[in-house]
């Protein structure tokens, strides 16, 4: 629709294929998808009040813009199959509605060489279209009688969302790929061999360690001490706050991180793995700033989990802290995990700390070819 013409383009029905399987709820929940949809197109309107207000002040505003575009696309295509519509459809509609200018441009992909191209050729100007995709937002909360009535309000707000779409400058091809991405990325489990091994074309001396059992104790000190193969690894630790929260055992969510993931600086660097035979990999991810954002990543998660109970009986991780720590790591190689893989991570994690915490230490058993990490208490 917008955007640069040199993109791929995405077909809408392909969209709307691929995440159907990403959709958790009951197809007889439909109040909840009306709420979702009203919450995301009011985030639409401040993310893109704040690009305009702000401008270069607004940090990451193009990746915020996109990203609460791209959700809100998700929950109108959800709507729309929970009320038998077809979104493709719908956005033909507004195409057909005399509202555009249409140019027929080359594709670059050679399975479609033409693609219509849509342009609205004197916008609005940006506080009336937001106001009009609030109001039109709103009308998806009342009660659809029919699917004629639901179908004409679709219309009316697609008509608008696309405008919103142009006025942000950002492809639309991007908005689509990107939620496609972030949504099957948190929601479907990855085929193993989709997933990264960030070090398994080096030598094994360079590589974490595709098994382990590492000790982690509490000693009559207080200092908690990790080791590996009966050597001591890193430094003794404290809890290094004023209120006791047993943090000392916090090594045991860079080990998670190392077989789920298969990433942690911070224990490549305390068994001396770093992949120095290739000096820009060495730097840029395994050195003290990918160390910083290792360490980083687990004070922010376990600052938020001390609020949890640190994820007892919690089957899942919120969304917004996935989010939240994915921008974290925003540059680094670990980027290329899917959510679900960070979530399973945090759990994996989490489970055996809590045992940590219950017993003053113990064994973890990781196995990074079944990106597994277990427990077992110490031998008495």
């Amino acid at each position: 629709m917008t955007g640069s013409v040199s993109n791929v383009s995405v077909l809408l029905s392909e969209y709307e294929n691929a995440i159907r399987e990403t959709d958790r709820m009951s197809d007889l929940q439909i109040t909840s998808i009306q709420l979702g949809l009203f919450g995301e197109v009011g985030s639409v309107m401040s993310a893109l009040k704040k690009f305009f207000r702000e401008d270069k002040a607004y940090a990451g505003f193009r990746r915020d813009v996109k990203e609460e575009l791209g959700d809100t696309l998700w929950y109108m295509a959800t709507l729309c199959r929970r009320l038998k519509i077809s979104l493709s459809e719908v956005a033909e509609e507004v195409l057909d509605s005399g509202n555009f200018t249409m140019s027929i441009a080359a594709n670059s992909d050679p399975a479609r060489p033409l693609a219509k191209i849509a342009t609205i050729q004197s916008p609005e100007s940006l506080e009336s279209i937001l106001i009009r995709l609030g109001c039109q937002a709103a009308r998806m909360l009342e009660p659809l009688p029919d699917v004629s009535s639901a179908k004409s309000l679709f219309v009316d707000l697609v008509q608008v969302y696309i405008e919103a779409v142009q006025v942000s400058e950002i492809p639309f091809t991007d908005i689509v790929s990107g939620n496609l991405s972030k949504v099957r990325g948190r929601f479907l489990k990855a085929s193993p061999s989709d997933l990264p091994d960030f070090d398994a074309d080096f030598h094994s001396d360079e590589q974490l360690p595709r098994k382990f059992e590492i000790e982690i104790s509490e000693r009559a000190n207080g200092l908690c001490y990790m080791q590996w193969n009966g050597v001591l690894i890193g430094s003794p630790l404290t809890d290094n706050i004023a209120n006791r929260d047993s943090y000392r055992f916090h090594d045991v969510f860079h080990l998670a991180n190392a077989v789920v993931l298969h990433w942690s600086p911070t224990f490549r660097a305390l068994i001396k793995h770093k992949r120095k035979s290739e000096p820009a990999i060495d730097e840029a991810q395994d050195g003290g700033r990918a160390t910083v954002i290792d360490e980083g990543t687990s004070a922010y998660i376990f600052s938020y989990a001390k609020e949890l109970n640190f994820f007892e009986g919690h089957k899942t991780v919120s969304f917004d802290l996935l989010k939240a720590v994915k921008n974290f790591v925003r540059g680094y190689e670990v980027e290329a995990c899917p959510l679900s893989l960070w979530e399973e991570a945090i759990l994996q994690g989490y489970q055996a700390f809590r045992e940590m915490k219950r017993n003053n230490g113990g064994i973890v058993i990781g196995d990074r070819n079944k990106r597994t990490l277990t427990y077992k208490k110490l031998p008495r």
